[in-house]
């Protein structure tokens, strides 16, 4: 087997991980060995990132996988708060998991807590980029504007920054600002797939078939293969032969259904 001849491929821990608990009938056999391969991947990789976020996911979706109600929401979500602080303490000042651990309290519904894991956050990294980002598209509509200042002047050439604020822009139909905001946050980075998407969804709601043809085409040639939604989406087994033209229309839907699950403050 791979793993016991390549121990400390973190790569290979994921896989036998979420084949177990994606791909599997869910039960709490597959449940079990699913945490099995995870928490052998922590003891080899402790300082990979993503298995640590992968296993504390695991944690808070455990009760899904018992159907006699004997695992409660509230449980796995206590585990994986565990699990995401003694992440941090192997990994300090690492914005991905301050983001998780946030994301988590959110999703749990305990915003205040989120707020306070917010501001230790950007203590630890106040230069990340993906904190700020956050911070702002998850702010109260009064404070989100002080909140887009203070990330611009911390991180003006960081394109989740500037496709934050250019995602405030559109909201406030300040269209022109929040083409060209777009526009920026492309030109910074154009590997970042998540910034193309939102661009999409942009001109999908506010330009004309020009403007939103101009925008996939530019992305296509542009190839991106990172950022956090669209590598979920892309890397999906069900999207393992899109091009990058059908990727972006898939991406651009995500981006939608997060949006719209997210409450308005």
């Amino acid at each position: 087997e791979g793993i016991s001849k390549y121990k400390a491929f973190a790569k290979l821990y994921m896989m036998a991980g979420q084949i177990c608990s994606d791909d599997l009938e869910r039960s709490k056999q597959t449940l079990d060995r699913a945490k099995k391969y995870y928490q052998k991947g922590l003891q080899e990789c402790a300082d990979n990132v993503v298995l640590w976020i992968l296993a504390s996911r695991l944690e808070a979706r455990a009760h899904t996988f018992v159907s006699n109600g004997g695992s409660k929401a509230s449980t796995g979500v206590t585990k994986a708060r565990s699990l995401l602080e003694l992440a941090r303490l192997k990994n300090q000042r690492n914005p991905d998991l301050w983001l998780e651990a946030i994301r988590l309290e959110r999703r749990a519904g305990n915003d205040k807590l989120a707020v306070t894991l917010m501001a230790r956050a950007l203590q630890e990294c106040p230069t990340s980029g993906k904190l700020l980002a956050e911070n702002i598209m998850t702010a109260p509509r009064v404070e989100q504007k002080s909140k887009s200042a203070d990330a611009i002047k911390r991180c003006p050439e960081d394109p989740h920054v500037i496709s934050a604020v250019a995602s405030l822009f559109a909201s406030e139909r300040k269209r022109e600002k929040a083409r060209k905001w777009f526009d920026r946050a492309v030109t910074l980075d154009a590997d970042l797939g998540d910034s193309w998407a939102r661009y999409y969804v942009f001109e999908l709601e506010n330009g004309n078939k020009e403007q939103q043809e101009k925008v996939k085409q530019r992305c296509v040639a542009a190839e991106p293969k990172h950022g956090e939604i669209w590598t979920s989406v892309m890397k999906d087994m069900a999207s393992r032969r899109k091009t990058v033209a059908e990727g972006i229309e898939l991406v651009a839907k995500e981006v939608i259904n997060r949006r719209n699950t997210v409450p308005l403050n």
